[in-house]
């Protein structure tokens, strides 16, 4: 068994240390899955083996879970694709029940079984360890122990629906596994399923101290008399399935199967016995596996997040650019933001303003940033003085002087920008990068102030900085690729997610987002009520309601950036029937949205206060549409979505973005884009793009030549293609 290393002492007890070979963290593949079976079987029948302390051979912990990487976004076990469905849903079956089957038999296998934490355990991981009799875990500032499973669109898989609420009661089983959140080890011990916690290194110890007076250990669930706490039938039972599928409901709207399949194998599993609890729990996985859902959320938030995260996208044959200084251009909310977390990061920041009062203001932003993390425990008071002496806050220009990279963060002018960006690449090195924030204007156009064009690129942020993962990289025409190399190393460096776009106005996220927000205004000058728009916007799985987000963003920009657009595209530009509702609203109305109070909805000044929709719109805009029937919500919400994705496709036939992993990733992490579609790319891929037009041309019909497909969705519709086969990483090989 590569993946076990095996050794028993002269009293039986064989401590068995997990580590995969050519990894810095153990995951459950197909080979140690293999190992688990080959292994549970020794310690059932060799007599050798008196007891058993599992531990870990990685500084990182025992196990990240199962190995998604292996799953890959064909998830289902091939029974979607074979001639004999029933033996394929079987052998689907029989594949997932495996680590269960072999679970139940080490916990039964008459010996006692203890495990030692040192660090995480999660999903999979997790599960292993609750098939053991004791479990000791040290106060490790690394450890968490969880089942996060449900946030990629997967349940747990290996007994984790079963054993879990029978240690900690159904109510606080069903919030971790449904939410996903792990827990440090004293909160786990807490809730009860860490036996004890123990300092560091000293995890093994305790398992030994453990097995010396424990030698036939049996789970609680196995002793007679044995009751599952907050049962189906008990109040807190009542609590937990009643109210818990009504919570539910009204968080994921129905877009989520594993959440659902987590509450049915928690409601029927624990009305059981266990082994029958782990077959039902085995039948909602597959059926989870199979859902278009989890394979898309798979794909997206696991896969591509990963390889995104190592820079993918970044060209090759540039060595590592070194990045130690930076100057950031302008200390508002997103500059300073930009200044935080560079300083996180360990790099010397610079960060000018047009007064030093404001650049101060920029800095301060990082020390109470930081006095929150000190305050909660998560930050010494001398680490953060270390961070904040890295940012220096000042008017002068002179401090660029041998900076890396600068970062323009100014307002969405172009001639302000453009006297920026000479002060800055006055002072600058050859080799050194510049990169504008700007979210909409063309970054080929601002890089005519600059005299190296090709050192010039686009580095959009998306605020708050501090929260948000992503960066959307834009390439100029003139941009050459080392520079966007450097510019991935830059936000790499940063702990960001980059995704690669070329030049156009409102590059990739923000002209996208731009739909969504755009068709909810569509609708209220359609006469559809207002609060009718909001709720389906909730519905589709947007964290924001259309209205509410156009208020978030505020109006007042949503008119600057129109006005710019029709200043730069003249006769071209075409009004819509949201320019009028957003004239009136900014211009005549003074409304801008949440920043001044006033805008779609109406902020109250009280703290506890809650919003409302803005009475006035009624005079704004009358109603027409007052209800919205089922089929009529779903139409709704497929204009809300697929606006969205046809932006998405527009971009791909543009050259605006060329891989589907960008686009997917860059519309849940941007703007917030549903994320059980796995994405704007994922949803029409799901659906499938012939079903897509056909449904486009449809709403074209109803709406309006916006939902009119493009040219390149009818040739993939034809040829029967998707995104992911003509634009993915394969389609890039064999080119």
């Amino acid at each position: 068994m590569e993946n076990f290393k095996i050794e028993i002492d002269g009293e039986g007890v064989a401590l068995v240390t997990f580590d995969v070979p050519g990894r810095s963290m153990n995951t459950l593949t197909g080979s140690v899955i293999a190992d688990i079976v080959a292994l549970t079987e020794r310690i059932k029948t060799d007599a050798a083996i008196k007891g058993v302390i599992f531990q870990s051979g990685k500084p990182t912990g025992f196990c990240a879970g199962a190995d998604l990487g292996e799953m890959g976004s064909g998830a289902g076990g091939g029974a979607r694709a074979s001639d004999d469905p029933e033996a394929a849903l079987k052998a689907a079956f029989d594949n997932a029940f495996t680590l269960n089957k072999t679970f139940r038999a080490l916990e039964t296998c008459g010996k006692p079984i203890a495990i030692a934490l040192e660090g995480l355990a999660l999903g999979g991981g997790l599960e292993f360890a609750l098939a053991c009799h004791y479990r000791a875990a040290s106060d490790n500032p690394r450890s968490q122990f969880g089942l996060p499973e449900s946030k990629v669109g997967l349940l747990p898989g290996a007994g984790g629906t079963q054993r879990l609420p029978r240690l900690i009661g159904v109510q606080n089983a069903a919030m971790m596994i449904l939410q996903g959140e792990p827990k440090k080890p004293q909160e786990a011990k807490a809730l009860g399923f860490i036996n004890e916690v123990t300092p560091v290194g000293e995890a093994v110890a305790a398992c030994r101290k453990w097995l010396a007076t424990n030698p036939k250990a049996t789970q609680p669930w196995d002793e007679k008399g044995f009751r599952v706490k907050d049962g189906p039938y008990s109040p807190g039972g009542g609590m937990a399935f009643i109210g818990g599928n009504a919570i539910l409901a009204k968080q994921t709207y129905g877009n989520y199967p594993a959440q659902k399949h987590i509450m049915s194998c928690l409601y029927e599993g624990i009305q059981v016995p266990i082994d029958a609890g782990l077959r039902i729990e085995s039948r909602y996985f597959v059926k989870t596996m199979q859902t278009p859902q989890a394979r898309a959320m798979i794909r997206s938030l696991f896969l591509s997040m990963q390889e995104l995260a190592k820079g993918a996208n970044r060209p090759q044959g540039y060595p590592t650019y070194e990045i130690k200084k930076v100057a950031v251009l302008g200390a508002g909310m997103m500059g300073a933001g930009i200044a935080y977390v560079q300083a996180m990061a360990g790099i010397e920041t610079v960060l000018i303003d047009q007064s030093q009062e404001a650049a101060e203001k920029g800095k301060d932003y990082t020390k109470k940033l930081l006095d929150k993390a000190i305050s909660r425990g998560k930050q010494t008071p001398e680490k953060a003085a270390e961070i904040l002496a890295r940012i220096t806050p000042t008017t002068d220009y002179a401090h660029v002087k041998g900076a890396d990279l600068v970062v323009e963060a100014v307002f969405e002018n172009r001639e302000i920008k453009a006297d920026v960006t000479k002060k800055a690449e006055a002072q600058l090195a050859e080799t050194a990068v510049f990169g504008s924030n700007t979210s909409t204007l063309p970054i080929s156009g601002l890089a005519g102030a600059s005299v190296r064009p090709k050192n010039f690129i686009g580095i959009h942020f998306f605020s708050p900085v501090d929260k948000m993962g992503l960066v959307e990289i834009i390439m100029g025409k003139e941009t050459s690729e080392e520079t966007l190399a450097k510019s991935i190393d830059y936000v790499l460096k940063i702990k960001k997610t980059p995704i690669v776009v070329n030049d156009s106005r409102g590059f990739y996220t923000s002209r996208c987002f731009g739909t969504y927000v755009g068709e909810g205004i569509a609708m209220l000058a359609e006469g559809v009520k207002p609060a009718i728009i909001e709720n389906v916007g909730r519905m589709t799985g947007m964290p924001v309601p259309p209205l509410a987000m156009n208020d978030e963003v505020a109006l007042d920009l949503g008119y600057k950036v129109r006005q710019q657009t029709k200043k730069d595209l003249g006769d071209a530009y075409r009004e819509t029937p949201a320019d009028r509702i957003i004239e009136e609203m900014v211009v005549k109305q003074e409304r801008f949205g949440r920043k001044n109070g006033k805008g779609f909805y109406e902020y109250p000044s009280e703290p506890n206060g809650k919003k409302r929709i803005w009475p006035g719109l009624s005079d704004l805009v009358q109603t027409k549409i007052a209800e919205a029937p089922p089929e009529l919500r779903d139409e709704y919400k497929k204009r809300l979505l697929y606006i969205q994705a046809l932006e998405t496709a527009r971009c791909f036939e543009e050259g605006v973005i060329t891989d589907p992993r960008d686009a997917d990733i860059g519309s849940i992490l941007g703007w917030g884009f549903a994320p059980w579609t796995g994405g704007t790319i994922s949803l029409i891929d799901g659906l499938g793009v012939a079903k897509f037009v056909a449904e486009c041309d449809a709403l074209a019909q109803k709406y309006g030549e916006r939902f009119k497909p493009n040219a390149l969705l009818r040739d993939m519709a034809a040829k029967g293609e998707t995104f992911y086969g003509r634009f993915g990483k394969a389609a890039k090989k064999a080119a």
